[in-house]
């Protein structure tokens, strides 16, 4: 079983900058942030697995930052240049033992 905890969604301005975190329960290979928007579908913003390996969304590529603390079992989503179109909840996600785990998800609003 494994417990994720996101924090520090918000308030921001377009062009602003906010910084996602997510605490797990245990040591994980690979993590990825999603999001959702109000009508929409989840969609895969970011991951990160061994070695460090990342990926992104063509949408954030650029502007958003993964990355993990190994002996924190954090990860974390730096974004900046933020623009209206990224207001979604954003959600942690974490793959183990052939299970997909979800935090609870935290709000990011961006306003023009």
């Amino acid at each position: 079983q494994v417990t994720l905890v996101e924090s520090g969604g918000g308030l921001a301005q377009a062009g602003g900058s906010l910084r996602l975190s997510c605490v797990a329960s245990r040591s994980i290979y690979a993590m990825a942030w999603y999001r959702q928007a109000p009508g929409k579908q989840r969609e895969l913003v970011a991951g990160i697995a061994g070695g460090d390996r990342t990926n992104y969304a063509d949408s954030v590529q650029g502007r958003f930052t993964i990355s993990r603390d190994s002996a924190r079992n954090t990860v974390y989503l730096q974004m900046t240049s933020l623009k209206p179109e990224d207001t979604a909840v954003y959600y942690c996600n974490a793959i183990w033992a052939n299970s997909n785990y979800w935090g609870q998800g935290t709000q990011v609003t961006v306003s023009s």
